[in-house]
């Protein structure tokens, strides 16, 4: 959630922020601004979208050599001009601020900047950090002092770049708790959120590391750690080459990065199990070269997730104890925190994260450690993302960049990993034969196949959608493995339709949703053909005999018949093991028809971010 860009070069730089602020939207927002030198520093500042932001910079003719931006997703106070980013300092000397995460401790800061006589104008968090500074800025004189003397006073998550009037010809950044790296380029220097708002300008990235602060200039920069000491200590941080393309993070022919990444997935999973295409066997050694030492040691398994990513862990869930035989718990990162569970040394936690910087995964996972687990194991999607540096093990889910606000390719990539993850640590206890495991590695290099199959049934979803978009309410079952792939069903409808749904386990209904189904309530049923599939029969009949509206995602051989209030689209083929990944397919094609119907916003859904970096 929102999104940092800042630049200083020897020329105009608007255009630079304004590009790299479109190439942010993904992360969800609702206001947007920029600040750049223009003999002071001038400021433009919207509550709309950064197309609106470009309109004002047009009227205005804004241009400068040095500026930052951002686009802001509302915590403290409504979206509104005066609560956008950048925030100023109420008094000489003047600075200017873009922040993304949350200070904990605003409040008691505020307080303290109020007796010494400093005016709020915002009911932000931000503008306390504008003042802070501005006050060690009196004391120190310097922005890069006063900003480590700043930070050091300051609880909770923050990503910060700032400019100060008096000294136009540099930035000072910091990072702690939310991601944050900088361009190094040609003809100047960057900083951002994510690496996709710099490739207009250059592929050679740095990640910043917690506490760690820098100052850009237009021929250089530096960066110190403000952890251990007042000023801190100068640091090397390594030059990344991106490998990120403009075509990855563009959306080509399709209309929307949601659909495009719902096409995506086959190559996606190819990609991301690209290593077993020729494998002769399964090797621990692909989640880390200490993977075969810790696996052999771990007696059951702790998955910490939020969102589509905690539902993938809850697939999990099902695999690993059916196939591996290792116990296995699935939390809720942001509830996991504040518990006080027993830990278990031999305990494999395993952390799941699109971006890999979600804040309450992140927290759980540190949270875990200070418990007394000793092992864990990261699965994401991008290779210098926090979660990765703190974990053990590691394995990149390879999805490749996912724009949409609602999750798919990332879904199934962590899916399809975890499906990995179940049958090494299966193999290593002595449960999978020679026989299986091939059985498996054909199974898993046939699923991009199978995927680019269940896409097929598009034509017939697009039918389902035009009368399912009238609904208000939906109810959504799954049985076993299924049940979470119904979850993360509801979940899709809910984030980009916003029709209001719910998931159940199927034979929950008489226990109370029963209540809801009459002929306004449309039920969604996930119908493999498995050892479930007679048991979900009955529900759905108990569903049809009271006038509910049936839709089935069915296999071909599920004997699901058609009839005037029972639908059924029915996939080619049944996966077995992997059939939770291909079932997924057609829920996710259904939430973005309805979406359409309806016209919502596909892509950047009202509320919502990205990544959620902060609590």
């Amino acid at each position: 959630m929102c999104g940092i860009i800042g630049a200083i070069a020897n020329a105009n730089v608007v255009p630079v922020l304004l590009e790299g602020l479109q190439r942010l939207e993904y992360r969800g927002y609702d206001s947007a601004g920029l600040v750049v030198t223009d003999s002071g520093l001038k400021r433009l500042r919207t509550p709309g979208r950064v197309n609106d932001l470009s309109k004002l910079v047009e009227q205005q003719k804004t241009q400068g050599v040095a500026g930052i931006a951002n686009t802001r997703w509302a915590t403290h106070g409504e979206p509104s001009e005066r609560n956008a980013h950048p925030h100023f300092s109420a008094e000489e000397p003047l600075i200017a601020i873009v922040h993304n995460g949350i200070i904990e401790n605003h409040e008691h800061i505020r307080n303290y900047l109020k007796d010494k006589g400093y005016i709020f104008l915002s009911d932000t968090d931000t503008e306390v950090i504008a003042h802070l500074i501005a006050l060690k800025l009196k004391e120190v004189n310097d922005l890069f002092k006063a900003v480590c003397l700043a930070t050091a006073e300051l609880q909770g998550a923050y990503a910060i770049a700032v400019m100060e009037e008096a000294h136009q010809e540099s930035i000072v950044v910091a990072r702690h708790g939310a991601p944050l790296l900088l361009g190094v380029g040609k003809d100047g220097n960057y900083v951002a959120s994510d690496a996709s708002a710099l490739l207009q300008v250059t592929r050679d990235i740095i990640y910043l590391e917690d506490g760690d602060i820098a100052v850009l200039s237009n021929h250089g920069y530096r960066i110190v750690n403000c952890l251990n000491s007042q000023f801190g200590e100068p640091v090397n941080r390594i030059v990344h080459e991106s490998h990120l393309s403009n075509e990855e993070i563009g959306l080509g022919s399709y209309s929307h990065y949601m659909q495009k990444e719902i096409f995506e997935q086959p190559i996606a999973v190819a990609n991301t199990l690209e290593m077993l295409s020729n494998a002769q066997s399964i090797a621990p050694n692909l989640f880390g070269s200490e993977a075969e030492k810790i696996f052999s040691e771990t007696r059951q398994i702790l998955i910490l997730a939020c969102g589509t990513s905690y539902h993938a862990g809850l697939v999990a869930r099902y695999w690993l104890e059916t196939v591996a035989g290792l116990p296995c718990n699935v939390e809720i990162a942001s509830e996991y925190r504040y518990r006080d569970p027993i830990a278990d040394p031999n305990t494999l936690v395993v952390g799941i994260s699109q971006s890999g910087e979600t804040a309450d995964t992140l927290a759980a996972l540190e949270y875990a450690k200070r418990l007394g687990y000793r092992h864990s194991l990261a699965i994401c999607n991008v290779p210098e993302s926090a979660l990765i540096r703190q974990s053990e093990l590691r394995f990149l889910t390879r999805a490749g960049p996912e724009i949409g606000v609602a999750s798919t390719k990332a879904f199934t990539t962590q899916l399809a990993s975890l499906l990995l993850l179940t049958v090494t640590l299966a193999k290593m206890r002595n449960r999978l034969s020679p026989e299986a495991e091939q059985r498996m590695l054909e199974a898993l290099r046939h699923l991009p196949v199978a995927l680019q199959n269940a896409l097929k049934i598009e034509p017939e979803v697009k039918i389902w959608a035009q009368s399912f978009a009238q609904k208000h309410h939906a109810l959504f079952l799954g049985r076993g493995v299924h049940y979470p792939i119904a979850m993360e069903g509801a979940l899709k409808l809910k984030e980009i339709s916003y029709i209001h749904a719910e998931a159940y386990a199927a034979g929950e209904l008489k226990h109370g949703p029963l209540a809801l189904v009459d002929s306004d309530m449309p039920v969604v049923a996930i119908a493999p053909n498995d050892q479930l599939l007679g048991k979900l029969k009955s529900n759905l009949q108990e569903v049809y005999a009271r006038g509910g509206e049936l839709y089935v995602f069915a296999d071909a051989d599920s004997q699901i018949t058609s009839n005037d209030n029972l639908h059924v689209i029915r996939l080619s083929e049944h996966a077995g093991l992997l059939s939770p990944i291909l079932h997924t397919i057609p829920l996710q094609l259904l939430a973005y028809h309805v979406a359409l119907v309806k016209g919502t916003d596909v892509d950047k859904p009202r509320n919502l971010a990205k990544a959620v970096t902060v609590e």
